[in-house]
């Protein structure tokens, strides 16, 4: 393998022709399963917002100054940023790291763990920002009303979306099993998208909880969504800020950990 890579010497970091291969290579596979991919992403966070914007809407008329149904839609667009991107950047890393040993070939062309990292989370990004829209048209069925801000959406679910998929990597780099996954996504994400503003506001939780919050990164995505829709606020900028950090952070400690499992 090195010295397939002395054949071919490196230009400079994350070069375009090397991250885009990767890419065209994720088109052309996700051409394969889109269906079944697009349906879990989409309908799950959907049912999440017709049960509890009808549910607990009958009992709760406004929050925030809005209807519930237009809260929970909100919110419910962090969920599906979350699940189209941690989930794939778990599982599929897995798959194609362990028992495919995809990334085995991939690292034996001119391409290098950095821009393998960033293309497989760019490509997860780009998907979770487009799934994310799918709660956003939905409760604009039910009476949410379109906005500029909403242009936006998209761009707030890459970033948050990429950060997610750098964490599902690192994750995917320190188990062992799928087994070893079910704590990750039983004691981390599910606990991250019940505290994150989704279903009910922070403001009205124990202090602890709300610091808690304000360190969830899909907190920060919740309030941007919904400014988006409702209005944006001077606080947006540290919103976003936390967010972009969350996605760098967690990008570089991707890199690092991928490495450690795929060069020896």
């Amino acid at each position: 393998m090195s010295e397939m890579r002395t054949a071919a010497p490196r230009l400079g970091r994350l070069e375009r022709p090397a991250m885009r291969g990767v890419l065209v290579r994720e088109v052309m596979n996700f051409r394969t399963f889109w269906r079944s991919a697009t349906f879990s992403s989409t309908v799950e966070p959907t049912i999440y917002l017709l049960a509890f914007g009808f549910g607990f809407g009958s009992l709760i008329s406004k929050v925030g100054g809005m209807d519930y149904i237009e809260f929970v839609g909100t919110g419910t667009v962090s969920m599906a940023f979350l699940f189209s991107s941690a989930f794939p950047g778990i599982f599929s890393t897995l798959v194609k790291w362990k028992f495919q040993r995809t990334y085995d070939a991939v690292l034996a062309a001119p391409v290098d763990v950095e821009e393998l990292v960033t293309a497989e989370g760019l490509w997860i990004g780009m998907r979770a920002g487009t799934y994310g829209c799918a709660p956003l048209i939905v409760a604009m069925a039910f009476g949410l009303d379109p906005q500029p801000g909403m242009l936006l959406v998209p761009l707030i679910g890459l970033v948050t979306g990429f950060g997610f998929a750098c964490f599902g990597i690192t994750i995917a780099a320190l188990v062992q099993s799928f087994d070893n996954t079910s704590y990750i996504v039983s004691g981390v994400l599910t606990p991250m998208f019940l505290v994150a503003g989704t279903f009910f506001p922070i403001d009205q939780l124990p202090d602890w909880a709300q610091v808690l919050a304000n360190v969830n990164p899909l907190f920060h995505c919740v309030q941007l969504v919904r400014h988006a829709a409702f209005g944006f606020e001077a606080a947006d900028l540290a919103h976003a800020a936390a967010l972009a950090l969350f996605a760098l952070a967690t990008w570089r400690v991707a890199i690092w950990r991928l490495s450690t499992r795929l060069i020896d």
